[in-house]
């Protein structure tokens, strides 16, 4: 886990349920999830909150959001393939930018279009434990300022919840032999998936150049790319080969 501190541990823990193993496993995480974003609004300085899950070959979306702006906020960083959240799963450390004005360089797609929105200030933590690495929690905020030590080791008692939640429905799911596992708590998860494989065999290309291209052809369009990997899935789309 974390570095939390164990009393903000016990004060998380006390405002959410755990989730239920003999229930719907998908149903009830994203129940959970959804209520836990809510609570982490309240009781942190946040404009809203989200949660990521992520795989190592850095295919990311967001499970659940406290609102439209926190999804849209998550949705950027799925689509560009960078971002707070994506420093934090890849580097196993929070990832705390103040004011996200003083770093636009470091993430040339995601920073301009999340101060578009609205973000003067992210805040994100690893979902991990041992050698699991599930995602990571965005905390945003609409003016710039520093998170306070009281405010962050709340927020890691979140992060920490919720991969102890995470965990225990996954382990439900394994004891269930689910063969869907916890993919269907992420809309999406494996359509970008299939965009993945098809853009590769039509390219002649490497899984992580088909994932590039899919993002490049997303953001060129200004769309999803979970809309952009429907499309391409349904054959509405099909990405011609580079001929620079």
């Amino acid at each position: 886990m974390g570095d939390s501190h164990p009393d903000d541990l016990a004060a998380v823990r006390d405002l959410l349920p755990r989730v239920d193993p003999a229930g719907d496993i998908t149903s009830d995480v994203r129940t959970w999830l959804a209520r836990m974003c809510s609570a982490a609004v309240t009781a942190l300085p946040a404009s809203g909150v989200g949660v990521s899950l992520m795989t190592d070959t850095g295919v990311l979306a967001v499970a659940q959001a406290s609102d439209r702006l926190a999804e849209a906020v998550g949705t950027l960083q799925f689509t560009l393939g960078e971002g707070p959240c994506v420093d934090a799963f890849h580097g196993h450390r929070p990832v705390l930018v103040p004011d996200l004005r003083a770093v636009a360089t470091r993430w040339p797609g995601y920073a301009p279009a999340a101060l578009a929105l609205g973000v003067g200030a992210v805040f994100s933590f690893p979902l991990q434990v041992g050698v699991a690495h599930l995602g990571a929690l965005d905390v945003h905020r609409a003016r710039p300022g520093e998170l306070s030590a009281s405010a962050t080791g709340f927020a890691l008692a979140f992060a920490d919840v919720t991969v102890e939640a995470l965990l225990d429905a996954q382990g439900a799911v394994s004891a269930a032999a689910d063969p869907g596992g916890l993919d269907g708590v992420v809309d999406g998860h494996y359509v970008v998936y299939q965009a993945q494989g098809m853009t590769m065999v039509d390219l002649g290309v490497s899984l992580v150049e088909a994932l590039v291209r899919l993002r490049a052809h997303a953001f060129a369009v200004d769309r999803p790319l979970l809309d952009v990997a429907r499309d391409v899935v349904e054959g509405r789309l099909r990405l011609e080969p580079d001929t620079a």
